[in-house]
């Protein structure tokens, strides 16, 4: 089974930044895309931001210009810096990753999710 952890939430400051982690483990073959999805109380989930393989990037509009996303796929580890922090940014952050269990199955796997809150 594929496992997806998140680490480095917390409570941070208007115009702080924290980093959050996701290390993926299990049996798998690869990786393909991974991302960050937030999701605040009462609200959907909203994406925050993706990147390939590759190192292609997407980031949410919301997010644009403060956060970046990363991974090291030797490691099968992503981050994503998160800078000038608004209140607005206060969610649970969920780890994405289409993992390629074998050569023809792939899976959305997710993991728990960590809390970022964003508050003086």
């Amino acid at each position: 089974q594929v496992q997806l952890v998140e680490s480095g939430g917390g409570l941070v400051q208007p115009g702080g930044s924290l980093r959050l982690s996701c290390a993926v483990s299990g049996r798998f073959s690869g990786i393909n895309v991974m991302g960050w999805y937030r999701q605040a109380p009462g609200k959907e989930r909203e994406l925050v931001a993706t990147i390939t393989r590759g190192g292609s990037t997407n980031y949410g509009d919301a997010v644009k210009g403060r956060f970046t996303i990363s991974r090291d796929n030797a490691k099968n580890t992503m981050d994503l810096q998160m800078n000038s922090l608004k209140s607005e940014d206060t969610a649970v952050y969920f780890c994405y990753a289409d993992v390629l269990r074998t050569a023809w199955s792939r899976q959305d796997s997710w993991g728990q999710g960590t809390q970022v809150t964003v508050s003086s």
